[in-house]
């Protein structure tokens, strides 16, 4: 594997830095830094304690790092974040009293999806998702929601990139992912299964803003057997629906059900 070239300019270093952290490597010493971020020991160093001092990272007795609260405290700035988090609990938790299931509430990053939140039941299924975790759009539930309302140069370049692979059932073809897409369209919900994990299904709706744009997609995802898909599409929809009126957004009617989705063949879920 080729390694990085270094960043030359200051900003640049002290991205890396903090690009250095992610879910795999929450905690790193400064030699990991170092590494991780390819600066040499003492450019390292300089900069950790300037990110340090600010709050931007916090280290413990045994000394090593972590991302600090400051930087969460600006984070929580963004709007897309803890303020369009702030709004869709109440329905989360709604749906998620109703299923008793893993409920995710994400939007999306380019051509990833984030997870803003998550509630998860003791007895919920696993999945591999937290707050902060991105997956690419069409390995999940929530990712086939949102690059199926996204535009058309979007979806045409995303389809003709290397579709990445978690289980045997992930999408991959480009002519399948296209039909998947339209068919979201055309029910405004996405049932996807066995995507990431071999034993989830998700059930997925996009969430409008005031304008009418998707801007986010909440869905519940359960074990893939036994799965009641029917049960569990209008209880998204509604969940959808609320965030997107609490959000400002106004359809001039309500919009015609179109028949229920079923599960993809071989697809997956978020």
């Amino acid at each position: 594997m080729t390694a990085k070239p270094p960043p030359r300019d200051a900003p640049a270093r002290l991205l890396a830095v903090l690009a250095a952290f992610d879910h795999a490597h929450p905690a790193l010493t400064l030699t990991d830094i170092s590494k991780r971020a390819a600066l040499t020991l003492t450019t390292a160093h300089r900069l950790v304690g300037a990110l340090t001092a600010w709050g931007a990272l916090e280290r413990d007795p045994a000394g090593t790092y972590h991302i600090g609260l400051r930087l969460w405290e600006t984070a929580a700035l963004a709007p897309r974040g803890l303020g369009l988090r702030q709004v869709a609990l109440p329905f989360l938790e709604d749906l998620y009293e109703a299923t008793h299931e893993n409920v995710q509430f994400a939007v999306r990053d380019g051509t990833d999806v984030v997870y803003i939140e998550w509630l998860s039941g003791r007895s919920a299924v696993g999945v591999r998702t937290r707050v902060g975790a991105r997956w690419p759009l069409h390995a999940t539930g929530v990712g086939l929601a949102l690059l199926a309302h996204g535009d058309t140069a979007l979806q045409e370049t995303y389809a003709t990139r290397p579709l990445a692979a978690f289980t045997p059932y992930t999408i991959t073809d480009p002519a399948r992912l296209r039909r998947v897409l339209a068919e979201v369209r055309g029910t405004g919900c996405a049932v996807s299964s066995r995507q990431v994990t071999d034993d989830a299904l998700s059930v997925a709706s996009a969430v409008r803003g005031p304008d009418g744009a998707v801007v986010a997609a909440v869905s519940v995802v359960v074990p893939e057997q036994g799965a009641q898909v029917p049960a569990l599409i209008p209880a998204v929809r509604l969940a959808a629906r609320g965030i997107s009126r609490a959000l400002g957004w106004q359809p001039e009617r309500v919009p015609h059900e179109q028949p229920e989705p079923q599960p993809y063949a071989d697809d997956a879920s978020a």
